[in-house]
């Protein structure tokens, strides 16, 4: 079994609560579906957001999921590069799978789609 790491991003209008939270539970539920992924196979996650994202923590969404209360999270600030895309939420889902590398489904949603045009054509959200 190899450790794979599964991205996605997505974008928030506003920096309020509730839209991070349901952008990020979004986010999680399509790379969960994609790559048909349990908790129990999650070695880690990590969560960015830019800078422009204060009040609250993304994570707090992923705790709330059924299974996923041990699975070891770590959020932190994206590079702040200037010209960047705003308001963005990045996770990278470190998965223990049998799949290769090219089965990954990596997931990109809203205005995050243009950070990896390559990949997001597999999602339309």
């Amino acid at each position: 079994m190899l450790v794979r790491g599964i991205r996605g991003a997505t974008t928030v209008e506003h920096d309020e609560k509730n839209e991070v939270l349901t952008a990020t539970r979004e986010l999680l539920h399509q790379i969960i579906q994609e790559n048909g992924i349990l908790p129990e196979e999650i070695a880690c996650v990590f969560v960015t957001v830019t800078n422009d994202l204060t009040t609250t923590f993304p994570a707090v969404a992923i705790r709330q999921y059924p299974g996923w209360e041990l699975v070891p999270l770590m959020c932190s600030l994206e590079v702040p590069v200037e010209g960047s895309l705003p308001k963005c939420i990045r996770l990278m889902v470190m998965a223990n799978t049998e799949k290769k590398q090219d089965e990954i489904i990596h997931v990109y949603l809203k205005e995050a789609m243009r950070l990896r045009p390559d990949l997001s054509k597999l999602t339309k959200a």
